[in-house]
């Protein structure tokens, strides 16, 4: 089997990929235990001390004497148990292996001393050929399954004693069996505890690294856990940092350049009133206006983007409701579908004016629009809709470039100065969403945009 084809059967989570390396490791322990326990076993295991088994013979053949026979087979029955087996019987047994001498003789002597009767008959045979696992010092060596005693009652009947073992029988392998169940099902929830707490960090730094995609200002994680996470944590939380300074000098460099180019436009501007030629004169001020225009647009940009508006839940519907209101009181063509209220957590400052750049840009060049809001599980998907020309697909990302626009928009009437979808996208994404165009198959462009909720 490959190494691929058995990752295919691990689990996803590191989480459950421990567990189950310590559960392996547990079932793998205890069948190597268990086989040893069922290899290394001795025959024959002592189940009853030598007092505990003349009392008990005893004690049993004095309470059968003493029973009318009637009910002496209820009795039996009643006595009998796994550890020490109890049979009565009418006629003299069968006997085997008959053992005499010692150790053998000084039980048969024990049983008729505490029956206190020197002359009954006691038996004590074997049932395989090899001797017992040495003689009976008292509290030491146990009668076990190898043996069998029969004494002789005053009436001629028979008491058959053999030792039992409580752990044997057809239930053994089930006990086995949920006793590994319940250790290996112990084991596994703390293995998923532990484990839990182990990887609770990890997941933390999943959720801090797609949050920082979303927002730069994010508060830095807590270094906490083992030293390795607490080292990823610190490296984390400098790049974040690190990030945050870069955008931050960014944006402050454009803002500085876009403001100080004001100056040599305005003194070119003063010198192009001196221009005698009216023609020349017409396209160096309109020139001017479109770098004004575009530095314009640029401090906009910046200074929307150096602005630190808190986030917060608001009502996707109503802006985008607002939004088309201000565009038909204005004259234009705009309509909203959707439902009247869908709340979702964003900026409403930057939200609205991304959605302003769509639904100008869907004005300017395809003379209205329509806006359709559909709230999908965990998301909302929104999509503007114009009759204009459409895109080509080719240009679909060139258009999300600062500063691009297409060929047939670059008269100032119809164009702008290539900052609006740009804008958006930043905007958008900053919140977790994303933004796509599609060209309609009646004609005419579809912006969509999806935002989580």
């Amino acid at each position: 089997m490959t190494r691929l084809s058995i990752r295919r059967f691990l689990p996803d989570s590191i989480v459950a990929r421990m567990a189950l390396t310590v559960v392996l490791a547990l079932l793998l322990t205890q069948a190597v235990s268990a086989l040893v326990y069922l290899t290394d076993r001795p025959e024959g295991r002592p189940v009853h001390g030598f007092r505990v088994l003349v009392q008990r013979v005893s004690s049993i053949v004095q309470l059968v004497e003493s029973t009318p026979v009637t009910e002496r087979g209820r009795l039996v029955r009643a006595i009998d148990d796994p550890v020490l087996r109890v049979d009565w019987q009418r006629e003299k047994p069968r006997f085997g292996d008959v053992r005499e001498g010692f150790p053998f003789e000084r039980l048969r002597r024990a049983v008729r001393n505490a029956l206190d009767d020197p002359h009954r008959t006691v038996v004590v045979e074997t049932r395989r050929e090899r001797p017992l696992p040495g003689p009976f010092p008292v509290e030491e060596h146990h009668w076990g399954t190898d043996v069998r005693l029969s004494v002789q009652l005053v009436d001629g009947t028979w008491l058959v004693f053999s030792g039992g073992d409580p752990l044997e029988g057809p239930f053994r392998l089930l006990r086995f069996v949920l006793w590994m169940a319940g250790i290996v099902a112990a084991i596994a929830l703390v293995s998923l505890w532990t484990a839990r707490r182990l990887t609770a960090p990890i997941a933390r730094f999943a959720e801090a690294a797609e949050r920082l995609g979303v927002d730069g200002e994010a508060q830095p994680l807590p270094e906490a856990g083992p030293r390795e996470l607490r080292a990823a944590t610190r490296a984390f939380n400098r790049m974040q940092a690190r990030l945050a300074r870069f955008v931050a000098d960014r944006t402050q460099m454009l803002a500085a350049i876009s403001h100080d180019l004001r100056t040599p436009l305005t003194r070119l501007r003063l010198r192009a009133e001196l221009v005698e030629d009216p023609e020349m004169q017409r396209k160096m001020l309109a020139d001017l206006d479109e770098m004004e225009a575009m530095i314009k647009a640029t401090l906009a940009f910046a200074r929307d983007d150096a602005q630190r508006e808190p986030r917060g839940p608001l009502d996707l519907a109503d802006l985008l409701q607002s939004l088309c209101d201000d565009r038909v009181d204005a004259g234009h063509d705009a309509a909203y579908e959707g439902p009247p209220h869908a709340v979702v957590d964003g900026r409403p400052v930057a939200l609205r004016r991304a959605f302003a750049n769509l639904m100008d840009n869907a004005i300017a060049y395809g003379g209205g629009f329509t806006v359709r809001l559909v709230p999908e599980d965990g998301q909302a998907r929104i999509e503007i809709e114009d009759g204009g020309p459409g895109i080509p697909e080719d240009e679909f990302e060139k258009v999300f470039t600062p500063f691009y626009r297409l060929e047939r928009s670059r008269s100032r009437d119809t164009g702008g100065v290539g900052l609006g979808l740009s804008t958006a996208r930043t905007i958008l994404r900053g919140h977790g969403g994303d933004i796509a165009l599609a060209n309609r198959v009646g004609g005419g462009l579809r912006v969509t945009v999806m935002l989580p909720r």
